[in-house]
């Protein structure tokens, strides 16, 4: 439901206040703990973000595609681990849920996920199938009025939290690639679900990934989510709006960056005036401003499109490809803007030069977007 001017405008205003009050000033606490406050989970949670694609009959404020975009620039502007922290409930966790489950399922699970009372994962990606999503191993065999699931998905987010996964498992042995596999919505309490150590990653601390280990997890037939064979159209449908969500954060953070470069150039004196001054400055802060505008005006489009029922599986790719691999441009001339500051931990730069760099690879890697851009290029003509 896209909000009028008004509510748009104070949503805006309320998270731009947020970020730059509240959660900015404890960006190295939190990259320094691997972890956010709870106080801070709770203010989130206050503030609607666990519900931000949610319908608002289960409590959340469903915002239009273009609405959360907007918001994902907004909460781009600080550290990306505070938006993990909600973005699957907002996303890939919650939007199968939303898009093919029954009413009988939502009303059990929706309003907790909208006031992040549950937590929620998206559980595809296995040791042996990342971008070849289709070959995921995990089996799911009929038993009775249960399905039971073995396997190991590999860097699942949320998984430590998670109240509730969905779970993609191949329920037909004998048919290979997606037509095999389908959707299971799995709580985490089942007997045989584990969750494996929190792995230490690159960048984005204060968020967290994990294996999940299915060993006899017995899930109720009622859990399948969409009919049987039917997980791989989940997957492919809840990662066009992750997708566009992810390009909408890549363009916040461009902006922050942004504006850090353009203070810290006005300021830093070299040869007698503002590194500011000097034209090859100019010239990335440039770069960096047209290649921000462009992936706002993309992602933004595409999201409108996506709001009015068109399908959007190439406009999105687009986004996101596009906006991941310019918010890493973006943040390495960022880096060699502040020079040696750039390179160290006071400055944050650093921090978000490493944050940056998976945004290339979740939800679809760049050579993943590359594909699908080429293949719906090809089916549309041109």
């Amino acid at each position: 439901m896209a909000l009028d001017i008004d509510t748009r405008e104070h949503l805006i205003e309320t998270l731009r206040r947020f970020v730059a009050e509240r959660l900015r000033p404890i960006e190295a606490q939190v990259a320094e703990n691997d972890a956010i406050p709870d106080d801070v989970l709770g203010e989130m949670r206050d503030l609607g973000l666990y519900g931000l694609s949610i319908p608002e009959e289960y409590g959340g404020l469903d915002l239009s595609m273009e609405d959360e975009c907007l918001v994902g620039i907004e909460l781009g502007r600080t550290s990306p681990a505070f938006r993990s922290a909600f973005g699957t409930n907002v996303g890939i966790g919650s939007q199968g849920l939303v898009m093919f489950g029954t009413p009988e399922q939502k009303a059990k699970w929706l309003p907790g996920i909208a006031s992040g009372e549950i937590v929620t994962s998206f559980a595809l990606t296995e040791p042996e199938a990342g971008s070849d999503s289709a070959a995921v191993r995990t089996r799911a065999t009929r038993d009775g009025d249960v399905y039971v699931l073995n396997g190991t998905k590999r860097y699942i987010t949320n998984a430590r939290r998670a109240g509730l996964f969905t779970v993609m498992a191949r329920s037909n042995p004998d048919i290979k690639g997606g037509g095999g596999v389908s959707a299971f919505l799995v709580p985490s309490d089942l007997t045989g679900l584990s969750v494996g150590k929190s792995e230490k990653k690159m960048g984005q601390q204060g968020a967290h990934i994990h294996d999940v280990n299915f060993e006899n997890v017995r899930v109720p037939v009622e859990n399948l989510l969409g009919a049987e064979g039917e997980g791989f159209k989940v997957a492919m449908q809840v990662l066009d709006r992750g997708r566009l969500h992810i390009a909408g954060i890549c363009v916040g953070v461009a902006e922050r960056l942004l504006a850090d470069c353009v203070a810290y150039a006005s300021e830093r004196k070299q040869f007698g005036q503002a590194i500011a001054n000097f034209q090859l400055i100019q010239g990335m802060i440039a770069d960096s401003k047209t290649e921000a505008l462009a992936a706002r005006a993309l992602t933004l489009e595409s999201a409108r499109k996506r709001d009015l029922g068109e399908n959007v599986t190439l406009e999105a790719a687009a986004s996101k490809y596009y906006a991941s691999e310019m918010v890493g441009r973006v943040a390495d001339r960022a880096v060699q803007i502040f020079g040696g500051a750039g390179y160290i931990a006071d400055y944050g730069i650093e921090r978000l030069y490493r944050d940056v760099r998976i945004f290339r690879i979740y939800e679809g890697t760049s050579q993943i977007q590359q594909i699908v851009i080429a293949r719906e290029t090809m089916k549309r003509g041109g």
